[in-house]
């Protein structure tokens, strides 16, 4: 028997251990696969009701204080001879300009920064990242895909309600418009239901995810031995890293180079090593690569939880701070 999309499916149990569902893979540059976890639909939903309520709950705010602020002066709208009515007109344009960057700004400007993630999405512990290619190769979030789904956002919400509203004000004239307005708004909304990511119209287009966030602070530090202070075992160097060695990478490869060390396989760590060198114009010892990744990596952890502290974080190498 066919199953409803919206139905609870039963977990899928294999080798005694439980699959989940929303666990999916992408492969870095440096071959090895990161998990990640798509957000449930319901964390979607309450991430966009949390920030429609917090856009029109601004709206409402500035609007009541342009309100006050036309009472304050004594302005007469309909007295078009009055000359405070150049004023009354500067600030409706005002308020409509705001209306505008409100609700088309507002998802565009939190998406496009570092967090990729509205405080709706930040509320729910979600943000957007990019989809991986046909090869399950790692791409960045890129400004254009933001950009594309946040647009398609005026056909899947805003037009349709903007439709049924008006079909409810005329009366029963346009009960077919709004009826279609309905049918049209239903179908994006459960858009998500009908694909295994639960994606919806826009991350299709741009070809975007929306995933679990990862926790705000940095996992447990590895434990390192002697070479986490930047001593070699093997070759007996002192790796000393300045500021602008470390400032190439963020937290992102933070949690790269900690996988890499925790695989310990050899050819990786070479290569990762070798990548590193390249970027910062060092050169290891033979054999010495898992020393020099080890003095990278705390040196590298402490920079960036030191940057924390003060309120600034580097999400990966592509992100200024």
């Amino acid at each position: 028997m066919a199953r409803w999309p919206w139905r609870k499916k039963a977990p899928v149990v294999y080798g005694g251990h439980l699959i989940n569902r929303r666990a999916r893979e992408i492969l870095t540059a440096e071959g090895l696969r990161l998990p990640l976890t798509i957000a449930t639909r319901g964390a979607r939903a309450g991430a966009v009701l949390i920030d429609l309520f917090l856009v029109y709950f601004s709206l409402a705010l500035i609007t009541a204080l342009f309100i006050w602020i036309i009472h304050g002066i004594g302005i007469d709208k309909f007295n078009p001879k009055n000359p405070a009515q150049v004023i009354f007109q500067a600030l409706v344009i005002i308020w409509i300009i705001f209306v505008f960057l409100a609700r088309n700004i507002w998802f565009l400007w939190f998406e496009l920064g570092p967090r990729g993630a509205t405080p709706g999405k930040r509320m729910t512990g979600i943000r957007i990242a990019a989809r991986p290619g046909r090869d399950g190769a790692a791409t960045r979030l890129s400004a254009e895909a933001v950009i594309a789904r946040n647009l398609l956002r005026d056909v899947e919400l805003f037009m349709p309600v903007i439709f049924i509203g008006s079909a409810l004000r005329a009366g029963t004239d346009t009960t077919m418009a709004g009826w279609a307005s309905l049918v049209w708004f239903a179908i994006f909304a459960l858009f998500p239901f009908f694909n295994r990511d639960a994606l919806r119209c826009g991350d299709i287009i741009a070809g975007t995810w929306v995933v679990e966030a990862p926790r705000g602070k940095l996992d447990a530090a590895l434990s390192l031995g002697d070479a986490g202070q930047g001593l070699s075992s093997v070759t007996g160097a002192q790796y000393r890293f300045g500021d602008a060695d470390l400032a190439i990478y963020g937290e992102y490869e933070l949690q790269v180079l900690e996988r890499v060390l925790r695989d310990n396989r050899p050819q990786v760590l070479a290569e990762v090593a070798e990548t590193i060198c390249g970027k910062i114009g060092w050169t290891t010892g033979t054999g010495d690569e898992r020393a020099f990744l080890e003095a990278y990596y705390t040196q590298l952890r402490a920079r960036l939880e030191s940057g924390m502290r003060f309120g600034q974080r580097k999400a990966d190498k592509f992100a200024e701070r």
